[in-house]
């Protein structure tokens, strides 16, 4: 069952990014930031991203298609989850707008500020619903083999869901976090491409 401890160690780093955009969203509201606009372009690209290329993929093939496979148990919770999963690209292009639109007239922050709060809160309830729904069932329904075989194909991937040494995203999350202000990150900004 190390997938699982693989997904909530996924789930940390993106809700870590999650929050650092809006910390820094806040803060640049508030004054006491100026705005690094490659940082927070970097962020949203991450988000977007890493969940698409890595993260959704793998728990739609190795643990959700399985499930559903499995049981008719929590159907619509799945078939809301894979929509959720679909609708990543549309969710991301309103924080790219946002993002524009903020870079051309840095005056007022509020507005993507706003869309991104929107998208927080969406992902946090989207990753409330992985693990407190769709994860005991998937516990109450894969049986032992399941879990070497699913453990086996996370391996044999080598990047372990996004986890693995030398994995890009990994190099990338490193490299957000240290550009972040602190007590966010590193605070060694601005972000370098």
């Amino acid at each position: 069952m190390r997938a699982l401890q693989v997904l909530a160690d996924e789930h940390q780093s993106l809700a870590a990014i999650l929050h650092a955009v809006r910390f820094m969203l806040k803060e640049i509201g508030a004054g006491h930031l100026q705005p690094d606009f490659k940082l927070l372009r970097a962020m949203v690209n991450y988000l977007d991203a890493y969940p698409e290329q890595r993260h959704h993929p793998k728990e739609d093939r190795l643990l959700f298609g399985r499930l559903q496979a499995r049981t008719d148990e929590g159907k619509d919770l799945l078939d809301k989850l894979f929509r959720q999963h679909a609708g990543t690209a549309e969710r991301i292009q309103l924080l790219e707008s946002a993002l524009d639109a903020y870079e051309k007239d840095p005056a007022d922050v509020s507005a993507l500020a706003a869309a991104f709060d929107t998208y927080a809160e969406f992902y946090r309830n989207h990753m409330i619903l992985e693990e407190r729904e769709i994860l005991p069932l998937l516990r109450k329904h894969f049986t032992a083999e399941d879990w070497a075989e699913i453990d086996a194909e996370l391996t044999a991937d080598g990047n372990n869901l996004g986890t693995a040494p030398g994995d890009e995203f990994a190099a990338l999350f490193s490299k957000l976090v240290a550009a972040a202000p602190a007590p966010i990150g590193l605070g060694q900004g601005p972000y370098k491409d």
